[in-house]
């Protein structure tokens, strides 16, 4: 059936719409960069009376923002890394093999992503302190145990959405590689991997993007030598004053990572995710 004249200019309203909605606090942010903080404290405008890049370069002196930077490239790559070795061999399990428990263990996968992440947190914070007065191993304050609490909740979504990729791949890929003497790692590595790289792209988008944007956990888990982004951008803001044009320009660079990452990879993205999210 054709579209109606009518349909389509709603469609393009709508589209158009969605579309300014998205972009103006994207217009606002970048044009904020671009103004001395007397405009962006004073009266609104869309457009900066005077252009600056002075903000892209104080924001790194007001506030230490190149190490937060990298704090927060070591976690979210170790948590991304790990939350797809871990992820591939149970979800590998899950859609290969039928073992006693397996319908619990992928129910209990499910209802993880039930819950607000908030509820975990003094849990975990009770749990890591207990694990410290147990056997001294210290994970309160430290990136190390920011990694582990990144990983209970990308690691369950990991796992859900590469057994259903996994499940759309035939099982006869993996037998045939088994009969040219391929064991089951071997057949996972070289044949199966290779067919799930969309889901395996789509997986590491979500738990890196997880972990680079996230602020309570790591509020509560890290203290000042290190702090990540998504944190040492709140120091922006002081007892006297606000510096709202450099909370915009960092904002901007620590954005880059991402977009391009996605940019790059949005393809296999939305491959990723519409063929693992259906069994």
């Amino acid at each position: 059936m054709h579209e109606t004249i009518g349909t389509k200019v709603f469609r393009v309203a709508v589209i158009t719409f969605l579309t300014v909605f998205t972009m103006v606090p994207v217009y606002v942010m970048i044009t904020s960069s671009l103004k001395p903080l007397r405009d962006v404290q004073g009266p609104f405008t869309w457009w900066p009376s005077e252009i600056t890049l002075a903000p892209f370069v104080d924001m790194w002196t007001t506030v230490p923002l190149a190490s937060y930077f990298l704090n927060s490239v070591i976690v979210a790559s170790a948590a991304t890394i790990l939350s797809l070795i871990i992820g591939v061999f149970a979800s590998y399990a899950m859609s290969r093999y039928k073992f006693f428990g397996r319908s619990i263990f992928s129910t209990t996968i499910l209802s993880t992503q039930m819950f607000p992440g908030v509820l975990f947190l003094l849990p975990l914070f009770l749990i890591f302190v207990n694990i410290n007065g147990a056997t001294g191993i210290q994970l309160v304050g430290t990136m190390g145990g920011l990694i582990i609490t990144y990983l209970t909740f990308s690691l369950p979504f990991s796992i859900w959405m590469l057994a259903g990729y996994f499940d759309g791949i035939p099982h006869e890929l993996d037998e045939a590689a088994k009969v040219d003497g391929c064991g089951p790692v071997g057949a996972l590595v070289r044949v199966v991997l290779p067919a799930a790289r969309p889901g395996l792209i789509a997986v590491a988008i979500f738990s890196f993007m997880t972990s680079w944007g996230e602020v309570l956990f790591a509020s509560v888990m890290t203290t000042e030598a290190n702090r990540t982004l998504a944190v040492g951008l709140q120091l922006y803001s002081t007892q006297s004053n606000v510096y709202w044009n450099q909370v915009m320009a960092a904002s901007l660079v620590v954005s880059i990572p991402i977009v391009v990452a996605f940019l790059l990879l949005q393809r296999n993205f939305v491959a990723g995710l519409t063929a693992g999210g259906v069994k």
